[in-house]
């Protein structure tokens, strides 16, 4: 499954980094970027703007709600999915209505990832 994408992950637990970007590795992305919460985040964007990211909701300093938010104002065609863990329903329905692309289930499956792969690439590249 090879593309041409950059995708950040944000995920304040580096074992859940770790592992999605073992399974990212698999899609041979471009490049693939990582930050420990979404202050950090919103500053990978403006360096490197990534064509997706994945976003844990729940997060130390800037949540990924805020961090959302503040992609989408400065690139507001950037896909972010954002990560939940079971109990969050009502902040993935926030996120949701803040321009979040999609949404994807904690502990993180190898599938759901490279099915919501597959959906963005049918899409096209968003960045460019």
């Amino acid at each position: 499954m090879e593309n041409y994408l950059n995708v950040l992950i944000c995920d304040d637990s580096l074992l859940i980094r770790k592992k999605l970007r073992d399974t990212l590795a698999k899609c041979k992305f471009k490049e693939i970027f990582e930050a420990e919460n979404g202050n950090v985040a919103v500053e990978m964007v403006k360096d490197h703007n990534p064509d997706l990211i994945f976003m844990d909701i729940v997060m130390p300093e800037k949540d990924g709600i805020e961090a959302l938010k503040e992609i989408k104002s400065i690139y507001p065609n950037t896909k972010v999915v954002m990560a939940s863990s079971v109990g969050t329903s009502e902040l993935l329905k926030k996120a949701l209505e803040n321009g979040a692309y999609d949404f994807i289930q904690k502990p993180i499956k190898q599938e759901a990832v490279f099915n919501l792969i597959e959906k963005v690439l049918k899409e096209g590249r968003v960045n460019v």
